[in-house]
């Protein structure tokens, strides 16, 4: 059996501003023809399909476009997909029945019967090879918000109820295939010890409290296809507990990540290879800096020339850091007025002072730390801090975490 694995579109995402539907529509139409290519059995997109619980009309009709192309030039292709923490699990799931219609599996969340124990078998999904031979079970577990996890029947240890939860699953699983049938485990967390990009992934709770030992996979998983953290890793040195990573750089800290798919390999329950299949960057991310101003301008004044017949969408996005001993009133025009006629797009001017360890914007959308690379959870502790001058304590972080989470469920309802 052959798997692609991928994860962490982040479809209808922007970067300061900019639109990136061309790139993910790159990306899309590159794992198009690699389908086609190499024909494999399944694809599995381990969450964060989208960048928001209510992503724009574009970008769901980004993915609904591949799922339907995908099955018009390969229809014996299963995909399984899943929700992340970006994700509104019961939007993903919305046009589950629909979907169903083209071999595509969409889960969003775990359900519970009523005597409290796991609906574990909406959870479980067969995979067939091309000739409809079920060769695996492919265990989909959704991103695991605390309310679905904790409660009168588990507790209300949120690792716990996550822990439980994978064992209840794993045993169903092993209880229901015949001997030769791999488990395929599809989850989207932070598993601890995965390395995390600098600005542009979200925490997922609070801090790495939330960070799963890989030890919930146990040795009957034959692989595990992971999403949330954009980096692409092994966790632990695992060749079987893998992040696939974003397909494109979604913030500058991923400039030299090599994105990629995985193409997987197994002969019955047995992993036979995992190779990264990379993928071409439509548009590159450049960084000038940090570096003072005057040797700033001389950088953008070496940049290359736009090209007349250059597609302008193909065109790098820049970030420009400058050094200052002083403000710059008119550092945004300087910066602008070395770039024109330039082959780039600027996106982001952010100033640093030297020796104040205060860094400050070229304007109010433009400083180092962006509000969109910081957690609710950061924010609230950085404004409880200003207005009482104190940490926040434990127990009141747990307490905005719930309420968060409230917010966060409804704003899910479709």
């Amino acid at each position: 059996m052959r798997l692609f694995h991928t994860s962490d579109w982040h479809l209808g995402q922007n970067l300061h501003g900019q639109d990136r539907d061309f790139e993910h529509g790159c990306f899309l139409e590159w794992l198009l023809r690699q389908l086609k290519l190499d024909q494999p059995d399944v694809l599995l997109i381990a969450g964060d399909i989208f960048d928001t619980v209510n992503p724009p009309v574009k970008a769901q009709e980004r993915l609904y476009d591949f799922i339907v192309g995908a099955h018009e030039q390969q229809p014996s292709l299963t995909i399984v997909m899943i929700a992340g923490n970006h994700d509104s699990g019961s939007r993903i799931e919305l046009p589950a029945p629909l979907m169903r219609r083209l071999r595509t599996h969409a889960l969003g969340r775990v359900l519970w019967l009523d005597d409290g124990q796991l609906d574990a078998e909406r959870l479980l999904l067969p995979l067939p090879d091309a000739s409809g031979d079920i060769r695996a079970w492919c265990l989909a577990l959704p991103f695991l918000r605390p309310a679905e996890v904790t409660g009168a029947q588990l507790g209300d240890n949120y690792l716990r109820g996550i822990g439980q939860v994978h064992e209840w699953l794993i045993s169903a699983a092993n209880a229901k295939r015949t001997p030769g049938q791999a488990l395929i485990a599809i989850s989207h967390a932070h598993m601890a010890g995965g390395s995390v990009s600098e600005d542009s992934e979200r925490s997922l709770i609070i801090g790495n409290a939330e960070a799963l030992p890989a030890s919930l996979f146990g040795s009957t998983i034959s692989y595990v296809a992971l999403g949330h953290l954009h980096k692409p890793q092994k966790v632990n040195g695992e060749e079987r507990i893998r992040y696939s990573g974003s397909p494109i750089p979604l913030s500058f800290s991923e400039i030299n990540y090599q994105h990629q798919i995985l193409d997987v390999k197994l002969d019955g329950e047995t992993l036979l290879s995992v190779e990264p299949k990379l993928i071409p960057r439509a548009v590159n991310l450049q960084r000038i800096g940090p570096a003072p101003l005057a040797e700033i301008l001389l950088q953008l004044a070496e940049l290359p020339n736009t090209d007349l017949l250059e597609d302008l969408q193909r065109q790098p996005w820049l970030e420009v850091r400058v050094r200052l001993d002083e403000p710059q009133p008119d550092l945004r025009y300087q910066v602008e007025t070395a770039l024109q006629g330039k082959a780039v797009r600027l996106v982001r001017i952010a100033a640093e002072y030297a020796g104040t360890g205060r860094n400050d914007g070229a304007d109010d959308n433009a400083t180092l730390i962006e509000l969109d690379q910081l957690s609710p959870q950061e924010l609230f502790s950085r404004a409880w801090q200003d207005n009482y001058g104190s940490e926040v304590d434990e127990q009141t972080l747990k307490d905005f975490a719930e309420l968060l989470q409230d917010v966060q469920m409804e704003r899910e309802q479709p």
